[in-house]
């Protein structure tokens, strides 16, 4: 349990250092090619786990409402969604502003932080269905997501003035909000334990918003199909990884 915790704190977060570390050896952004490539592997992986790791374990612990066990999880898909959409409403992803821009960012990872804090959460309390093979794949796959966000924010600042070691910090700043949103769920893990169909199911909604709105657009820009391939590239790992290590 300790490793899986380790594991859904850091891999996110690091997944945008490693991207803010672009402005080190890049001018103004990521390879096309290559960011279409990651953001498919990424899109693919967190669709794969919204079904294994977030909705059967939320249809697996609310088994005991029979015909109605779908609607924790329904329910719970769909505050995720409204959540997403209000909050990119009111904070756009893509403000003009540099400062503004940093915070959206921030506040957009939020969710995905408290997506692997609510996975984390049910395997504290023992849930069939969550293993810590479905921490690890989740993690990873908000990493990669990560990655081409932590470049968004450290390039743009680093090609316009910014120093390259100030720039990068703000980037890194960026995709501190996940490990925060994810502590928050675990801390709060006796507390979810009652509605953890609705938790699972709202993490799903969140990732669901992600991937359509965010991963497959930016992921097939260009006419390109690497990222439709990379997309089945990362649903089959994160399928591989719950078969073998779940």
């Amino acid at each position: 349990m300790t490793f899986a915790i380790i594991q859904g704190l850091i891999l996110p977060c690091l997944g945008t250092t490693l991207g803010a570390a672009c402005v080190f050896f890049m001018k103004d952004r990521l390879h096309p090619a290559l960011q279409r490539a990651l953001l498919g592997f990424a899109a693919g992986v967190m669709t794969a786990a919204t079904v294994w790791s977030l909705l059967l374990p939320a249809l697996e612990h609310a088994a005991h409402w029979g015909v109605f066990a779908i609607l924790p999880a329904l329910g719970g898909v769909w505050l995720g969604i409204g959540f997403l959409i209000l909050l990119d409403y009111l904070i756009p992803l893509n403000p003009t502003s540099e400062k503004k821009m940093i915070l959206a960012v921030a506040l957009h990872n939020l969710p995905e932080g408290m997506a692997v804090g609510v996975v984390l959460a049910g395997l504290a309390q023992g849930d069939a269905g969550i293993t810590p093979a479905t921490v690890t794949a989740l993690a990873l796959g908000i990493a990669l997501q990560n990655f081409p966000e932590g470049a968004i924010v450290s390039l743009p600042l680093g090609s316009g003035g910014t120093p390259k070691g100030r720039a990068f910090w703000w980037g890194t700043l960026s995709g501190l909000v996940e490990p925060a949103g994810c502590g928050l769920m675990l801390a709060a893990a006796p507390l979810l334990a009652p509605i953890l169909p609705w938790s699972l199911g709202f993490a799903a909604g969140a990732m669901l918003f992600v991937v359509v709105e965010e991963l497959i657009p930016q992921g097939s820009e260009g006419g390109s199909h690497g990222g439709t391939v990379f997309f089945g590239v990362g649903f089959s790992v994160m399928m591989l990884l719950d078969v073998l290590l779940g």
